[in-house]
C-alpha cells in the first residue's frame, strides 16, 4: 500500500493514472447527476411547507458540501505539502481552490434564491450559517490571490499553505454552526439521529446529487491537477519526453 501511495505522489505517475480516472468519474458524475434532475424536478413531490421551493436542495446541498469537502482536502494537501515537502500536494491545493470557490459561491447563490421566499430576504446578517460560508469564500480568494502575489512557486506554495490551514478551523464553524447558535438555517437533515429526516422519494435523488457533484468535481480536481503539474514540471525530462512522443 505505501509502495501505491509513494508511486501517486510522483508526478509522472500521477499524469498517467488520473488520465484513466478522469473519463469515468466524468461520466458516472453526469449519469447520476442527469437521474437526481429528472427524479427531483418530476418524480420527487412537493414538500408539504415549502412546496416545489424546496427543490433547489438538489443544487444547494451538493454545492454546499462540496465547499466544504474542497476546502478540507486544499488544506489537508497544503499540510502534507509543508510536512512532507511533497510538491504533488501543493498541485493538489492550487487545484483545488478555484473549484472550492465555485462551489462556495454556487451554494450561497442557491442559498439566497432559496431564502427569498422562506425567510422573507435575501441574504441575513445574523445567520452563523451564511456568514461563516461567506468567509470561506473569501479564504478561497485569499489563497489564489496570495499565490498569484508570489512569483516564487516554493515561496507561493508555504504561504499560501499556513494560509489554508488557518482557515481550516472554519469548516467545523460552518458544520455546526446551527446547532451552536441560534440559526434560521434548516438543521441536518441527512446525517442525524434516528436516520434521515426525508421521504426516500425526496431522499434518492438528492443522493445521487451529492455523489454526482462529488464524481465529477473529482474529475474536474484531476485535470486541473494534471494541468497544474504541467506548469510546475514544464522542464522536466519526462514532460520534454511525452510531448516529443506526441508530437512524432
Amino acid at each position: 500500500m505505501w509502495t501505491f501511495f509513494h508511486k501517486l505522489a510522483s508526478p509522472p505517475h500521477f499524469y498517467d493514472i488520473s488520465a484513466r480516472f478522469i473519463p469515468w468519474f466524468a461520466v458516472l458524475g453526469l449519469l447520476l447527476i442527469g437521474y437526481g434532475t429528472v427524479a427531483g424536478l418530476f418524480f420527487a413531490p412537493a414538500d408539504y411547507q415549502q412546496g416545489d421551493a424546496f427543490r433547489i436542495i438538489y443544487v444547494h446541498v451538493p454545492a454546499a458540501y462540496l465547499s466544504m469537502m474542497a476546502y478540507s482536502i486544499m488544506a489537508v494537501s497544503a499540510a502534507i505539502g509543508l510536512i512532507w515537502r511533497m510538491k504533488l500536494a501543493h498541485a493538489v491545493a492550487a487545484g483545488a481552490a478555484p473549484l472550492g470557490a465555485w462551489f462556495t459561491f454556487l451554494a450561497l447563490a442557491t442559498g439566497s434564491i432559496w431564502g427569498r421566499p422562506m425567510w422573507g430576504t435575501w441574504w441575513e446578517w445574523g445567520d452563523p450559517r451564511l456568514t461563516s460560508e461567506l468567509i470561506m469564500l473569501f479564504l478561497y480568494f485569499g489563497y489564489m490571490a496570495l499565490r498569484a502575489a508570489i512569483d516564487d512557486t516554493t515561496k507561493a506554495d508555504k504561504a499560501s499553505a499556513v494560509l489554508a490551514l488557518v482557515g481550516a478551523v472554519n469548516i467545523p464553524i460552518i458544520h455546526f454552526s446551527v446547532e451552536w447558535w441560534s440559526s434560521l438555517h434548516q438543521g441536518p437533515t441527512l446525517v442525524r439521529e434516528g436516520g434521515p429526516a426525508i421521504e426516500p422519494a425526496m431522499l434518492y435523488p438528492l443522493l445521487a446529487m451529492i455523489f454526482g457533484f462529488t464524481f465529477f468535481f473529482g474529475a474536474l480536481l484531476l485535470a486541473r491537477v494534471r494541468t497544474e503539474v504541467l506548469s510546475r514540471e514544464h522542464r522536466a525530462r519526462w514532460v520534454r519526453n511525452m510531448m516529443m512522443g506526441e508530437s512524432a
